[in-house]
């Protein structure tokens, strides 16, 4: 095959210097499910606990930084140009709340952000509410989870995790002396105050499965030796497909507990201005029924699929919101999705996809009239922002392109006006009139038009083909609506085309196009994508020896399933946290998170869904052969997707590829599913994945 053929790019000629890869012993387990027999000689790679693992992953570090050593100049040019792109020290732009504004701001050097406020107007003192580069000393990792000040604006409630593994600690503080309160508790994923500012209602996850399942309600002030044992605990979730979450109406006159499978829903209620009532239920849970609500004076308003997958919206009674007195605001509609509803005191907003982009709707209260907000560009990013008033006259949304950088707007409702009050500073010569981006589809097997958006520099483009990175996830319904980086106009500047497959499993057409790529027809996301490739070939944007494709967590699944699949298609596979292993995986009700995923991959102790699983799992399904250069990352305490996925199925690959490309495996060592969490370590790893890629289709320079 062509793939096997060597090039002279420099890691290839590393590959022949460096020391040979490390051999991973092989320790089989045999498992037998449906009369089906599989082989794992890698299974012992799990144990995280056993020193050989860890001197495994390390081997593999040591090796990746033989073959890219060469790279070493190239990839500090990379970051120091990404880094020159971006403003070191800058500020949000602020929001207001409860006589607040409130922004975080960055300092050049520093590797977190810091959180602030000043008090009536921008021209207040500064206080600093949380400073995590502070809580970040003597810890290689740091992520906030979530923050949330009390409606009297005294306190500040937040989690932090210091691991990777996504389990935040929640903390207090008193903002008036900025003294840390005794109140902690562990695996806190959401939380909420109530109306008298001292009760805090939080969510805690279980220790090894990592589900939220478990509602408290706390009275801040208690020793921290009695939190644990005098928090009420109000409700725990036993079925275990269902996570649980808490938060507040935007009118703050309610707080809500949602109970949330993959596909169906359950809410619950309590006013704020009655801490210690009773959650009270919506409707009952319904299999296949999902629903979400917003309060506005004696209202609730719905976001309900009981008439169809995308959605209608309707609204009831606060006193009786049963079925029965749903009243129809918005219908049903089959190729347009309601992601989102907003309420407001003198307006509501609506946030729909049709043909895979936003348009934002707005409906004035007094008059009943709606409009939208138009966007210009054939591909973009749309969506509100930080709007905490109830009484705002204003809408915040964030809006982005491949080419417009990340701004943020106020839309005023009834002026119908936009105002500009931020937009992301790109440092040096970057002009998006450079730039061009494009909208495109391709025809799947089955005749569905899959959409492709991409952009490369207009003077670069040329007539023939060029170097093009093919990006995709297509799960858990997400859309994967263009963004704006100011890292990939480093590719984009050096002749690189970078390109999105919007495919089924994805979000980007709505509910109907993520359940046309889930369960039993899962291979549509991979065939789609395999289209996509193929489209952008054969209209001669990109050529296989120039296809670079990458994909993370799901999307790496996507990408192991279609390497397997078409190894020729492509150049080089940047698969990163990917999800690999898929059947032994999903067969471990232990791990965190695999039985809630019985519904986005199916259950494989039903023989269906095994037989559908072992036909696509990319660690089963590798085969001796030539592949194309393999770039895998992950982290050791990822929580979503383990590290031996990764880990397994580079060992297992190195054993059976009959090329000479280049197969990498790097492990964060203090890092989990997101990766790094300093924003300069961050841009160190795009810089070293860069490189790689460039490298490959010989942009190295």
């Amino acid at each position: 095959m062509l793939l096997s053929v060597p090039l002279p790019f420099t890691t290839q000629a590393a590959l022949s210097e460096a020391a040979p890869p490390p051999v991973a012993p092989k320790k089989p387990r045999v498992t037998t499910k449906f009369g089906d027999r599989r082989v794992d000689p890698y299974a012992w790679l799990r144990d995280k606990g056993d020193p050989a693992v860890k001197r495994y992953l390390e081997a593999e570090n040591s090796y990746t930084d033989a073959v890219m050593k060469p790279l070493e100049g190239f990839r500090e040019t990379l970051y120091k140009e990404i880094l020159g792109r971006i403003q070191e020290t800058d500020e949000s732009a602020p929001c207001r709340r409860h006589g607040y504004w409130y922004y975080q701001r960055e300092v050049e050097g520093l590797q977190y952000p810091i959180y602030c406020r000043r008090k009536g107007t921008m021209d207040a003192p500064e206080e600093v509410i949380l400073d995590v580069n502070a809580l970040a000393k003597g810890h290689a990792y740091t992520s906030i989870g979530v923050l949330d000040v009390s409606p009297d604006a005294g306190r500040l409630a937040y989690t932090v995790d210091f691991t990777g593994y996504r389990q935040y600690e929640l903390h207090v503080k008193d903002l008036s002396s900025g003294a840390p309160l005794r109140d902690t508790a562990e695996r806190v994923t959401s939380l909420a105050w109530s109306a008298d500012n001292a009760t805090l209602f939080y969510v805690q996850e279980h220790k090894t499965t990592k589900r939220s399942y478990r509602l408290y309600r706390h009275h801040v002030g208690r020793p921290k030796k009695e939190l644990v044992r005098k928090a009420e605990l109000l409700y725990e979730e036993t079925d275990e497909l269902f996570d649980i979450g808490v938060c507040d109406t935007r009118s703050e006159a309610y707080v809500v507990m949602t109970a949330v499978s993959k596909d169906t829903s359950e809410v619950r209620v309590l006013r704020t201005a009655d801490p210690g009532g009773r959650f009270e239920v919506i409707l009952p849970r319904r299999a296949g029924h999902e629903y979400y609500l917003d309060h506005r004076g004696d209202e609730f308003f719905i976001r309900t699929n009981d008439k169809g997958r995308n959605f209608r919206l309707v609204r009831a009674p606060v006193s009786d919101p049963s079925p029965r007195n749903w009243r129809q605001v918005v219908a049903h509609r089959p190729l347009v999705m309601i992601e989102e509803v907003h309420l407001f005191r003198d307006f509501w907003v609506m946030v729909e996809r049709d043909k895979g982009l936003i348009d934002l709707r707005f409906t004035d209260f007094a008059t009943g009239e709606s409009h939208y907000l138009a966007f210009d560009e054939k591909a973009y990013c749309a969506h509100p922002g930080a709007n905490y008033e109830f009484d705002a006259k204003r809408l915040r949304f964030v809006y982005e392109s491949f080419v417009t950088p990340r701004s943020w707007y106020d839309y005023d409702v009834r002026l119908r006006s936009r105002t500009l009050l931020k937009r992301q500073p790109v440092l040096g010569p970057f002009d998006p009139a450079q730039y061009t981006s494009e909208a495109l589809t391709a025809v799947a097997r089955d005749g569905t038009r899959v959409p492709i958006s991409l952009v490369y520099k207009t003077s670069l483009r040329g007539k023939g083909p060029r170097p093009l990175l093919l990006y995709g996830y297509g799960s858990y319904g997400i859309p994967m609506d263009p963004w704006f980086s100011t890292s990939r106009i480093s590719l984009l500047d050096r002749g690189m085309i970078f390109a999105i497959a919007h495919v089924r499993g994805g979000g980007d057409r709505g509910r109907l196009w993520y359940d046309a790529g889930k369960l039993l027809v899962k291979k549509n996301s991979f065939t789609d994508f395999i289209a996509c490739a193929q489209s952008l070939v054969r209209r001669r944007y990109t050529s296989p020896g120039q296809l670079v494709i990458q994909g993370g967590s799901a999307g790496g699944l996507l990408m192991g399933a279609v390497t397997n699949m078409r190894p020729d298609l492509f150049k080089a596979v940047i698969a990163q946290v990917p999800f690999l292993d898929v059947i032994t995986t999903m067969l471990d009700a232990s791990l965190p998170l695999t039985v809630g995923e019985y519904l986005e991959w199916g259950n494989p102790n039903e023989a269906r869904f095994y037989k559908y699983m072992r036909g696509y799992s990319p660690y089963d399904n590798l085969t001796k052969r030539a592949y194309p250069a393999i770039f895998a990352e992950t982290s050791l305490n990822d929580s979503q997707v383990g590290y031996w996925e990764a880990a397994k199925y580079v060992a297992k690959l190195r054993a059976l590829k009959t090329d000479r490309n280049p197969l990498l495996l790097r492990t964060i060592m203090e890092a989990g599913h997101g990766g790094a969490s300093g924003r300069y370590d961050a841009l160190k790893e795009i810089a070293f994945i860069y490189a790689f890629v460039l490298d490959q289709v010989g942009l190295a320079s």
